[in-house]
């Protein structure tokens, strides 16, 4: 199993659904030294399975008190794949350690 740390819209049952086929079991979690800002996306498709062009992004910063809340999900090697296409050219994915000690893939600002 790998994790992957959702701190928007993969959060959403609908958006869940439309890109793994089934609803994630995952805990909270906080991705520290990292802030949260919106981003308009223009890709169709998320636009209809998240409800919004409105659409959260990280950006590292360093500072520890810098935090970000979210959920930390059980996936598959697969789902990752699958969570590639959802997310749109804005994003890369990257390797990082959450408060818990666990890691997992987050997505962040290219």
């Amino acid at each position: 199993m790998e994790y992957l740390f959702s701190y928007g819209t993969l959060q959403l049952e609908k958006v869940q659904l439309d890109t793994f086929g089934r609803i994630l079991k995952g805990e909270k979690d906080v991705l520290t030294r990292y802030f949260k800002r919106q981003l308009e996306i223009k890709d169709s498709s998320v636009i209809e399975s998240s409800g919004t062009s409105d659409h959260p992004i990280i950006e590292y910063s360093g500072k520890p008190s810098d935090r970000v809340l979210g959920m930390l999900f059980e996936i598959t090697k697969e789902e990752v794949l699958q969570a590639d296409g959802y997310e749109v050219s804005d994003y890369k994915r990257v390797m990082v350690t959450f408060e818990s000690g666990k890691k997992g893939w987050a997505y962040t600002q290219k």
